[in-house]
């Protein structure tokens, strides 16, 4: 007697080669991409390796964390609670929120119109002023430090974060000058619709010429605040002796030097202070790329 399989299994083996010849396709495809782009591949694990060491470091025991092992036998979460009870992390990560935000915001509020005025007024010594904003930028910042302690300490303003804060108010060199990179980058035509219009300068500014460079704003405010971010060197010199006004980067370095021996928690401690900054350049990272891109395209 003659038996039939049955028409499920019949499909099952005809299908069956199929199924591998698109997974032999795949894995094809997938070692191609990784030749191809074998370098950014090789970048990458780079600079990420070392966050990934953090990490794993971050929440192992104090014995662990002193020997070779890499991955953690024991997850220790505790180890970032820990990290908040032994020092004031919390008021550290304010006064940086603080500082980074003020920091940022004044120096946009500023720079945006000089960079307008540079790139689109026409009045005599524009190119002098143009000058002198990239004279600044070659200005190494230690050899204005003495003379702004002393402006500062006579003003009763050391200890505290203002000193860092207020000089954005005054406009920055970088910013500035990508600013007006990018700003000649748009066509005269819309600026001369608006005054057509009868738009003010101020307004064709903010209705017109703002939304247009979001991109570069956007990078611009994102190095502001990751340089305020990261900034040791200022708040050491203005805020040494106040632990109260610390930042986290001088925080950081304190909590370092007290806990040499504990890399766990130091581990703990250097993730806290960068994630932040990981989120926030995340979410923005398309507008910023797409700033850096643009703003050098003209001269």
């Amino acid at each position: 007697m003659t038996s039939y399989a049955p028409a499920s299994a019949r499909a099952a083996r005809s299908a069956s080669p199929h199924r591998a010849a698109r997974s032999r396709a795949r894995r094809r495809r997938a070692l191609v991409w990784v030749a191809d782009h074998a370098v950014a591949v090789g970048l990458a694990c780079a600079f990420v390796g070392p966050i990934v060491f953090v990490m794993l470091t971050s929440v192992m025991t104090d014995q662990q964390s002193l020997s070779s092992d890499l991955w953690p036998r024991h997850w220790q979460w505790s180890n970032y609670t820990t990290v908040f009870r032994t020092a004031p992390f919390g008021t550290w990560l304010i006064n940086t929120v603080v500082y980074a935000v003020a920091a940022t915001g004044a120096m946009l509020l500023s720079s945006i119109p000089i960079a307008y005025a540079l790139a689109r007024f026409r009045f005599r010594g524009r190119n002098a002023a143009f000058l002198a904003v990239i004279t600044m930028m070659m200005l190494p910042p230690q050899v204005l430090v003495i003379p702004m302690y002393l402006m500062w300490a006579r003003l009763h303003l050391t200890g505290t974060i203002w000193p860092l804060v207020i000089p954005s108010l005054f406009g920055d060199a970088f910013s500035v000058f990508l600013l007006r990179q990018f700003l000649l980058t748009i066509p005269e035509d819309y600026l001369n619709a608006a005054r057509v219009d009868g738009c003010s300068e101020l307004r064709v500014l903010t209705r017109v010429v703002l939304p247009m460079m979001r991109p570069a704003v956007v990078a611009v405010g994102l190095f502001a605040f990751f340089n305020a971010w990261n900034d040791y060197y200022g708040p050491l010199i203005y805020t040494g002796e106040t632990p109260a006004h610390w930042t986290l980067a001088l925080g950081l370095a304190s909590f370092k030097t007290s806990h040499a021996v504990q890399w766990n928690l130091t581990m703990a401690a250097t993730l806290i202070a960068m994630a932040p900054v990981i989120i926030v350049f995340f979410f923005a990272q398309k507008a910023f790329i797409e700033g850096v891109t643009l703003t050098g395209v003209k001269g």
